[in-house]
């Protein structure tokens, strides 16, 4: 890997020890000559692939300076999508994206560090300048959402001031469980051992390690908690 596209993947927030973990090959064929034209760069780990459709979408519309790299097989991802210059996506070792969906804008950047375990439909989206910065042993249920912005612009017509969102940052530490139809947006930290409850919202909130929140929007509901993959009594 390049030593400016490793700093790049470094200031997006990648550990040192997940890119250094695995051997990296810059992909050069099947890709149209216009996304090396405008330095652009796709990374692959040693066993990690992107499907032909995926990889198809993702070189539809040019774009300049966006380095991705892939740690995985994501033979199981529905789209990933950089939707402007300068996007930078990172997906490491043992990253299983069910029927996910990516996309990153311009100038903004995903970083998912494995195991990330997401069963079903999980979608992902930075925008405007924003980040989604994820740490390692994930599991995600089905329909989880995580979004930096609402995608609009909600206006307060007193002031012309924007309300919602624009190019948020997302934290979310090591060891968390998003249940179903979680959704997490705006400037949000969710702690190591938390636990994000069936079809809440946390939106714009810190969530303290080692609770469990729930609701719309989300709050505390039980605190000193973790959390197993074992199903047991």
């Amino acid at each position: 890997m390049k030593d400016a596209h490793r700093q790049r993947l470094r200031e997006a927030g990648v550990r040192a020890e997940a890119i250094d973990a695995q051997s990296w090959r810059l992909l050069g064929e099947g890709l149209p000559t216009w996304w090396h034209d405008c330095d652009n760069a796709l990374y692959l780990a040693a066993g990690a692939y992107l499907p032909p459709r995926v990889l198809e979408q993702l070189t539809l519309f040019p774009m300049r300076d966006v380095v991705i790299a892939i740690g995985s097989p994501m033979e199981h991802l529905t789209s990933l999508l950089a939707g402007g210059d300068r996007a930078t996506i990172f997906l490491g070792e043992r990253v299983v994206l069910t029927a996910g969906e990516i996309y990153c804008g311009a100038d903004s950047q995903v970083v998912l560090h494995g195991p990330v375990v997401a069963t079903r439909q999980p979608v992902i989206d930075a925008r405007n300048g924003g980040s989604v910065l994820v740490e390692g042993d994930q599991l995600w249920a089905a329909d989880v959402y995580l979004a930096t912005d609402d995608m609009h612009r909600l206006t307060d017509v007193a002031t012309g001031d924007r309300i919602n969102p624009f190019g948020a940052r997302i934290r979310i530490g090591r060891h968390v469980w998003l249940c179903r139809e979680a959704v997490v947006t705006g400037h949000v930290e969710i702690g190591e051992d938390a636990c994000v409850a069936m079809r809440s919202l946390v939106r714009g909130q810190k969530v303290p390690a080692g609770t469990v929140v729930a609701g719309v929007p989300a709050r505390v509901v039980r605190e000193g908690t973790t959390w197993s993959f074992d199903d047991t009594p």
